[in-house]
């Protein structure tokens, strides 16, 4: 029925062999692993993963301070990113998930508000809502920096994934910034470079619109990886909550197809606890089959 295959993975910590064991057990082709660790210890759980037919495939960077206005934050940020990008290689992994910054504590749209406006080369934006948009001057503002640093950084640390062959995954997950497809493609392909990509999370963008249609705007070969967990909308369709896997308002069969319009194949990584992992692995597969 489709041409493209879902490889299945869980998120998980540390790489041992009492973690491992389990999902291998149950189905599981490989992991992500959050643990930023030296490269020596990377490369003891790569051979963990082989010796039981798997891979890490991803290191979960996460939260980064890009845009923080003190320079200690910055470089604290930048050396973590630089470390979790050289454990990556020695798991044999492919790449990073990088979130680069966030915002908050201020004035801004609900997320079936949003209708951004911004300019197609500095990235800046111009309006957030339709109409007056005055009270939101402040996350203007701050989403304006929060580009314009973020860019900076990341284009620092590409002569250190070309260098590795490690791909810099960026991620919006909830943080407030990059919110609508268009305006989160503009930021990932402005670097101009194919070490630079999307990381995109299913579960995270439902509220601000459905995920078939994100993943057909950012189109053939800008998602590196996928992330997969459950959100179900409120019943009028605004804001929700994260619920288990396929538990949710997710059109599946929908997002199953886009994910073949695009030519993806790759991993998908389950963020999410609470279930046996043979049930994860179930429903993992049934959205692969396009139920």
């Amino acid at each position: 029925m489709f041409h493209t295959t879902l490889h299945k993975a869980m998120i998980i910590d540390r790489v041992t062999e009492a973690a491992m064991t389990p999902l291998k057990e149950a189905g599981f082709e490989g992991v992500e692993s959050r643990h930023i660790c030296p490269e020596e210890e990377a490369a003891k759980g790569r051979e963990i993963a082989e010796k039981l037919g798997m891979r890490v495939h991803s290191v979960m960077r996460g939260w980064a301070e890009f845009n923080s206005e003190d320079p200690a934050k910055v470089e604290a940020s930048m050396d973590l990113t630089r470390q979790s990008m050289r454990a990556a290689k020695a798991y044999g992994a492919d790449d990073i998930l990088l979130v680069p910054c966030r915002v908050g504590g201020m004035p801004m749209p609900e997320p079936w508000e949003f209708k951004i406006d911004f300019d197609p080369t500095t990235l800046h934006v111009k309006s957030v809502v339709d109409g007056d948009n005055s009270k939101f001057a402040e996350y203007i503002a701050a989403q304006n920096r929060s580009t314009d640093t973020s860019r900076a950084m990341v284009e620092k640390l590409i002569p250190l994934a070309e260098e590795l062959k490690i791909l810099i995954g960026l991620e919006n997950v909830w943080n407030n910034l990059w919110v609508k497809p268009e305006f989160y493609k503009a930021f990932v392909t402005s670097f101009q470079n194919k070490w630079v990509r999307s990381y995109f999370d299913i579960g995270n963008h439902v509220k601000y619109q459905p995920p078939q249609d994100w993943i057909h705007i950012l189109g053939k070969g800008l998602i590196i990886k996928l992330h997969f967990k459950g959100f179900k909308m409120n019943p009028d369709g605004h804001g929700g909550k994260f619920v288990h896997l396929r538990e949710d308002s997710i059109d599946w069969p929908a997002v199953r197809k886009a994910l073949d319009d695009i030519d993806y194949n790759g991993w998908g990584s389950i963020e999410e606890s609470g279930l046996p992992l043979k049930e994860f692995a179930r429903r993992f597969d049934s959205i692969a089959a396009g139920e």
